[in-house]
């Protein structure tokens, strides 16, 4: 990792549409999808959905070697809030292992209700308490035997999405954080504000734009978020309202060195798109936008 100049720039597969969730949309296969990273430019990659990747560590670095890409980062969902986190730290422990082994630097934490992303739970304070000790555990796990940075990601539809959410977590624990522009933007966070203020726990960003509109159609619970996202809720970088210019000025005043990563989550609903054409046009957009944008911050 090399620093917010552009050189540290990695892409997600979500960003071609590629995810798990049922009825979510097509999903490109991964040697049209690793090529045309390459072919951007970009030298790096997250894992994205389960399974997507190989889930080997030398079958995953082979595929990804084919591109001339490294393996970043992965976003991981563990349930936290309950009594017992044995299954929790289980799954950390063997997701960590395979990070480690594939060469990748950043493990985050999504802290959902169910596995299968159930709905939101209220937590009282001994649930706070409980997750803030969990978390802390499989940070140790991720840090501590397997040499990856820990970051927690706040996201749409998990325990830790809200303004709220963030500020309790925040004063809670004390592991580092993924600074996400559009699930901060749409849970109430200036991402901005949130680059300024903490950038001591700042140790991994994803870059997406928000649409306003649609963001407030999902907040007020008119769009579940695979339904936004269809709607065109994450755009290009620069053209949304989640003061995406203003966040990098903020992380390159902060001395931030960390992977910039271009992660619009995107739905391919139709027909798969030609060769060059489809999601490619966005993330090149978006890639031109941090090139330009982080290195005349600095």
């Amino acid at each position: 990792m090399t620093g917010a100049d552009g050189a540290a720039i990695a892409a997600a597969p979500i960003s071609w549409g590629v995810c798990e969730v049922p009825g979510w949309g097509r999903m490109l296969p991964p040697e049209r999808v690793l090529a045309e990273m390459a072919g951007l430019g970009l030298r790096a990659t997250e894992l994205g959905a389960v399974g997507y990747l190989p889930q080997e560590p030398a079958a995953l670095r082979a595929l990804l070697g084919e591109h001339g890409l490294a393996l970043a980062a992965a976003f991981v969902p563990l349930v936290l809030h309950e009594p017992a986190a044995d299954a929790a730290l289980a799954a950390a422990e063997a997701q960590a292992a395979l990070l480690a082994a594939a060469g990748a630097d950043v493990f985050m934490v999504a802290v959902v209700a169910t596995l299968d992303w159930g709905p939101r739970v209220p937590l009282d304070d001994a649930a706070w308490e409980r997750l803030a000790r969990h978390l802390g555990a499989v940070r140790d796990v991720v840090e501590g035997q397997h040499g990856l940075t820990c970051a927690l990601h706040p996201h749409v539809g998990t325990l830790v999405e809200t303004a709220a959410d963030v500020e309790r977590t925040l004063e809670l624990t004390d592991v580092g954080w993924c600074l996400d522009t559009g699930h901060l933007f749409i849970g109430g966070v200036d991402p901005a504000a949130f680059a300024r203020e903490h950038a001591g726990r700042i140790v991994h960003v994803h870059l997406k734009d928000v649409d306003g509109d649609v963001a407030a159609r999902l907040s007020a619970g008119g769009l579940s978020l695979m339904e936004a996202v269809q709607a065109g809720l994450f755009r290009p970088l620069g053209t949304g309202d989640a003061h995406v210019a203003a966040t990098l000025d903020a992380l390159v005043a902060g001395g931030y060195d960390g992977w910039l990563v271009l992660e619009q989550d995107t739905a391919i609903t139709g027909d798969e798109p030609s060769a060059g054409e489809g999601p490619v046009h966005a993330v090149r957009a978006s890639l031109d936008f941090v090139r330009a944008h982080a290195g005349a911050a600095r």
